[in-house]
This record gives C-alpha cells, structure tokens and sequence, in this order.
C-alpha cells in the first residue's frame, strides 16, 4: 500500500503478502481511535471468527497521541502513548484473526479538516484494494467530532470508487452516542450473543484506556445487554447482547442524498414518533 503519511502500517497477523491478506476481505470496519472498532465494528470481527470464507479486516485512522492517560500510564508522552495504543491494536488484531489491520496514523485535526482529502484517498485505497462486502464506520449522530470526521470521510471515500469497488452495506454504528433513540422499525439490530469471552477479551486489551480510567470493557457489554433487554418491551429476550446501528447504505449509491439531510430524516422520524406517542395517550 502506498499511504500518505510515512509512518503508516498494515499489520497481518498471519503473516501473508499485504495484496492477499487484504483481498480475502469480506468485512472491513474502519474507526477513528484504537478500540473504537472493537466497540462499534463487533458484527463483523464475531460475522468472520474462526472462519476461513469470511474475513474481517480493521482501519484506525487517528494515531492516538492525544488519548487521556492515567496510571503507569500517567507519564507517558505522546509518543510513548502512540506505541503502546498501535500495540494494543495489533493484539486485537492477532485475537481477533482479522484479516489485516490498517493504522493510518493522522493526527486528530487532519480528520476534522473537510477539505483534507488524504485521509480519504488512503481510505479508499484499502476499499479498493479489498473488496469488503460490509463496511461499519461511526454513526453520523455521535457526539466526537473526531468520529464524525472519520464517517464523513469514509461516505467521500467510497463514492469516489466506481461501483463496482463499493461494499453492498455501509452501516453507522454505537461508540459515544448509542442509537436507542431511533425508531425501532429502521434499527440495524446486531446480534452480539455469542464469544462474549472474546468481546471482553477484545476491548480489555486496550488496557491504557481501562487503566486510564474508562471502562469501556464493562461498558460496552452492559450497552450490547442494555440494548437486547429494553429492545421489544413486549417479547421476551431472543438475544443476550444488542450493537445497534444505522444503515448507511443509501449515501453510498449513485444517486445519493446528502448526509444531512439523510440523517436529520432518522432524527426528524424519532421527534414525530414521541409526539405522535403523547398525542394518542391525549384525553
């Protein structure tokens, strides 16, 4: 691969040739931060775990520098950080049998610049060159700036693609705003019941993050818990663990809407769908 920024790696945990780690992918999760796809992208990683027909291949654009630290890791530089954070990933990736794992290593504002397409163009250079069926990326509703960044750059980059190279599905999913609050009936609902040893195992082994003080391990499976019981308030539970996500598909077909629009339709659907709600109960 030929990536803008120098110090950029694609780590194969199998130790094949890049051009055949990344063809063999079928799911591709692509995430701001180390241990954001562990959180959001778990379909995949679990859709593709000891398979060998399927295979999940991860992208972190940001190259972690700026992450809060705390504990051992109190006094550690941005550099320092920056190692241990592309370690960490690469565990995950040995782990999680991905199929290859991207660490484009931009810094935070090059994200969040609209006009910086190099992110983009690294992006849709590993698309290109893997074929995904399934892409999961943010969600265009959560709260970090930095992930926002990254969904808008991953719409751009698949659309510049020709058809052919774009993935069937692009779904948005839960990091630091879950997607309870859409209507049920357009909720993507991913199916996390089972390897919950390995879904602990995968976001625990950020432990710069847990020691820091963030308990994403406990977090992120209360959430996947939360979201299977509180799903059908009328049923009882058919799955032990929910990840939600919004179903991106649309911004990436030839004649697509624009992302905001498209996304403020979903919000606009939850406000009609709570006060239709109050007016029926109305005397």
């Amino acid at each position: 691969m030929n990536f803008h920024i120098p110090t950029s790696q694609l780590y194969i945990p199998d130790g094949l040739p890049e051009a055949e780690a990344l063809a063999r992918t079928t799911h591709m999760g692509i995430g701001s931060h180390h241990d954001d796809l562990e959180i959001m992208a778990i379909d995949g990683i679990l859709a593709c775990y000891g398979r060998t027909d399927k295979w999940f291949s991860g992208v972190i654009v940001s190259d972690g520098r700026g992450c809060s630290r705390a504990g051992i890791y109190a006094d550690f530089s941005d550099d320092q950080m920056y190692e241990v954070r592309n370690q960490e990933q690469k565990k995950a990736a040995f782990v999680g049998e991905y199929a290859a794992q991207a660490l484009l290593d931009y810094p935070s504002w090059a994200i969040k610049e609209g006009k910086n397409t190099t992110p983009t163009e690294d992006i849709a250079q590993l698309i290109d060159a893997a074929r995904p069926q399934i892409i999961y990326t943010h969600n265009f509703a959560d709260k970090h700036d930095t992930h926002v960044g990254v969904a808008t750059k991953v719409v751009q980059a698949i659309r510049s693609l020709p058809p052919a190279s774009r993935p069937k599905k692009l779904y948005g999913c839960e990091v630091w705003r879950d997607l309870d609050w859409m209507v049920d009936t357009h909720k993507v609902a991913f199916d996390t019941s089972e390897f919950e040893g390995l879904q602990m195992a995968l976001v625990g082994l950020f432990d710069s993050q847990v020691t820091g003080g963030k308990r994403y391990d406990l977090a992120t499976m209360g959430r996947r818990r939360a979201n299977a019981t509180y799903f059908d308030s009328h049923a009882s539970d058919v799955m032990t663990g929910i990840n939600f996500g919004m179903d991106l598909s649309p911004l990436i077909e030839e004649s697509a809407p624009d992302i905001e629009t498209y996304i403020f339709t979903h919000i606009n659907r939850f406000a009609e769908d709570v006060q239709d709600r109050i007016k029926r109960m109305q005397p």
